[in-house]
């Protein structure tokens, strides 16, 4: 089945950034692109006319003139609009399952980026089963322009950044992109150390070296399927965050695993995922594992 990627708006200016970001990328991948609003009927006393049908309406024009205006700058796109009634999270959830990935907005950076890491957000990334990519007002298809990288995060084994890893090949292949795979690496306590591992240490030169063993090791599937996409091949020392924020000038888009766990709270992501959706300047994508 092919799937369509899906928009979430809500007529908000970095909502508009994304649902554009969506439809370049539909035209890349040949697909179709779904607009949805997630909605819910709100009573106000001072506006007598606001009836539910009344209300259903202005959402139905808003997300209407959103596809228009986005058909008008892609002619050849199919675009398809829903308005879904019911709460926030689940209702976009439940798009995403159905999507190749949903693309939301953000709004900027700081302590807060608006509701993509406020309470509906979060559980939204935390929840799916589908690739979330988040987009920043003011992002233009400028920001994809030729020498810019997609840039994935690679951590642990193989199989636990394998998902992020094939989504940035995708993409770099749909863009003529390079993909640079950021590995990061720490120095590990004195007691993480057994006779064992500074064996396997010894015989692969070191720290570092043993590190870019590891990151070739993941990538070398990838490489395989994707012949034509280059790759730099990229370990440095320190924290997984900040090593792949230092890169973000670099990037056209920065690709994410994400780890989520729930708490009593509600559901939230991981330290990684979620330092970068703060800071990092390009589209962000989070990739659930598979």
């Amino acid at each position: 089945m092919t799937r369509p990627i899906t928009a979430g708006v809500d007529g908000s200016e970095e909502s508009l950034a994304a649902l554009d970001w969506a439809a370049r990328e539909a035209v890349r991948r040949d697909l179709a692109l779904r607009v949805v609003q997630a909605w819910r009927f709100e009573a106000y006393d001072a506006v007598e006319v606001a009836t539910p049908d009344t209300q259903a309406g202005w959402v139905r024009e808003t997300v209407s003139e959103a596809a228009r205006a986005v058909t008008g700058r892609y002619p050849g796109l199919t675009v398809t609009t829903d308005v879904l009634e019911g709460a926030a999270v689940e209702t976009l959830v439940d798009a995403a399952a159905d999507a190749e990935m949903l693309v939301l907005g953000s709004r900027g950076h700081g302590p807060v980026v608006g509701f993509l890491l406020g309470s509906v957000g979060q559980q939204v990334i935390a929840e799916t089963t589908r690739p979330v990519v988040l987009v920043r007002a003011g992002d233009r298809p400028a920001a994809e322009a030729a020498g810019r990288e997609v840039v994935v995060g690679q951590q642990g084994e193989p199989e636990d950044s394998a998902a992020a890893l094939r989504f940035a090949f995708e993409t770099a292949a749909s863009r003529g992109a390079t993909v640079r795979a950021v590995r990061a690496w720490t120095l590990p306590p004195v007691f993480a150390y057994s006779p064992g591992s500074l064996k396997l240490l010894d015989e692969a030169g070191g720290l570092e070296p043993r590190e870019q063993q590891a990151l070739g090791a993941a990538l070398e599937p990838l490489r395989e399927q994707f012949p034509d996409v280059p790759v730099v091949e990229h370990v440095e020392m320190g924290s997984a965050g900040q090593v792949l924020l230092s890169v973000t000038g670099r990037a056209q888009l920065m690709v994410v695993g994400r780890r989520a766990h729930r708490t009593a709270v509600g559901a939230r992501i991981g330290s990684v995922a979620y330092g970068v959706l703060h800071h990092a300047e390009c589209p962000v994508a989070v990739v659930p594992p598979v």
